[in-house]
């Protein structure tokens, strides 16, 4: 009988009747030590019960029973220390104890447990647009990959492993950007973090503003080129009228004159 129950499950998964859960951290994936996060897992209205599982475990980490009229349970965590961050998955139980596949998986990381990085632009923070430039995190600290975000929430962090400068004790990581676009201005912060715990993060960077200026030829746009036309027709007209003020005054001195 038991068997049967299985293979019931995986049939009715295969065919996708029980839809998979979502789950999300309600302010964001990158919690600063000590700091509070509530995951969210949202199912279906049927669903009995949540589940919460951490890093691909066989067995929740904590299951909630679902509350009347709601698709969604929430998982608590008070004080971010070292031991939370992981990926973390959900799943529900809906009628006949029938549990539905894990959500996606959530990448939680914590900062704030080593000193903070150092971030610089070669050759510098302004460079034209569909140029090249690097941005370079470097730290005395840490020795794991270190990470690169752009503030305002414009995409998932990236993640470079860090190489030894022997000649300063430091580590390095280097982020190609180029060539860019104005898109890629704006503020950049990074981090480093341990081999051993690489979702472990140390205290932000300085923000460094990076500044793409310039445009090709090709990226006027038409309410440019209008606006390059209006100032040149002001140019003319303001032209034609200093032409007939000296005129209209060498007439009058030549009235004079007579």
């Amino acid at each position: 009988m038991g068997h049967s129950t299985t293979t019931l499950t995986f049939i009715v998964l295969g065919l996708g009747v029980i839809p998979k859960p979502s789950i999300w951290a309600d302010t964001g994936p990158i919690v600063t030590k000590g700091s509070s996060v509530t995951i969210w897992c949202q199912g279906s209205l049927q669903a009995s019960a949540y589940s919460l599982y951490k890093d691909r475990g066989l067995e929740p980490l904590d299951t909630k029973i679902s509350q009347n009229s709601s698709n969604k349970a929430s998982f608590l965590i008070g004080a971010m220390t070292s031991s939370h961050p992981g990926l973390y998955q959900c799943a529900y139980y809906t009628t006949g104890d029938i549990l539905s596949e894990r959500s996606d998986s959530l990448l939680l990381v914590v900062t704030g447990f080593y000193g903070a990085p150092s971030l610089s632009a070669q050759p510098g923070p302004v460079v034209d647009s569909g140029g090249n430039v690097s941005l370079s995190c470097s730290s005395l600290f840490t020795s794991g990959p270190f990470h690169l975000l752009k503030e305002g929430g414009a995409g998932p962090p990236q993640h470079m492993e860090a190489e030894p400068r022997i000649h300063t004790g430091r580590w390095l990581a280097i982020f190609p950007l180029g060539p860019v676009s104005p898109s890629r201005g704006g503020s950049y912060r990074c981090y480093g973090s341990p081999s051993s715990n690489p979702n472990v993060w140390s205290l932000p960077s300085d923000t460094l503003e990076l500044v793409v200026s310039g445009s090709k030829p090709q990226d006027y746009t038409v309410e440019n080129l209008i606006r390059m036309g209006v100032a040149g027709l002001v140019l003319v007209v303001l032209g034609m009228l200093l032409f007939q003020a000296q005129n209209d005054t060498r007439r009058t001195q030549d009235a004079a004159k007579m």
